[in-house]
């Protein structure tokens, strides 16, 4: 029961069936299991990426490493989510937006910490927050083989899923 309160994290280590399946289905899976996770769920609202882009971004770098070849657009296309035709070149359009939008926020970034904004004790809170998502990855990448062990680890994670989330909706807020 708490096995399934945990929520997988969205990195691509956590995907050792990924064989079994076809491309399309691993990749869109993937997608599919990172969108219905509430920590990326608060996150990916509250980012400049939209929800299209977020997901062309992740098929675009996703679909290679589970491929392990270079794939074309037009095959990148095809991995999207909707039933709708999505053309190479709305794809590469999508995914030019995402890629801009992920480096303005870089740059952003940056420029608050130039400009010594990033030091200042508001942002305390993003800092713990980081910390804190990097806690729980951590936790999801050491998860003990043997059940002995395994449901106090999975209790662990639950209470910092938790806490990441009331966090987050916190930050949200302000």
């Amino acid at each position: 029961m708490l096995k399934k309160l945990v929520y997988k994290t969205v990195s691509i280590e956590s995907f050792g069936w990924i064989n079994k399946l076809s491309l399309k289905k691993n990749v869109q899976n993937w997608i599919i299991q990172a969108f219905n996770d509430p920590i990326v769920k608060i996150l990916s609202k509250n980012s400049h990426l939209t929800k299209t882009q977020l997901e062309t971004l992740l098929i675009d770098i996703l679909s290679e490493n589970i491929s392990g070849k270079q794939l074309k657009y037009d095959e990148k296309a095809k991995l999207r989510l909707t039933k709708a035709k999505i053309t190479r070149g709305a794809f590469n359009r999508t995914l030019q937006q995402a890629k801009e939008n992920v480096t303005r926020s870089i740059y952003t970034i940056l420029l608050l910490g130039y400009l010594g904004i990033l030091e200042t004790t508001q942002l305390n809170l993003y800092i713990e927050i980081a910390n804190k998502l990097h806690e729980y990855l951590d936790a999801y990448k050491n998860m003990p083989k043997t059940d002995e062990k395994l449901n106090e680890h999975l209790k662990l994670m639950e209470i910092i899923r938790e806490e990441l989330q009331s966090t987050l909706l916190e930050l949200t807020k302000r």
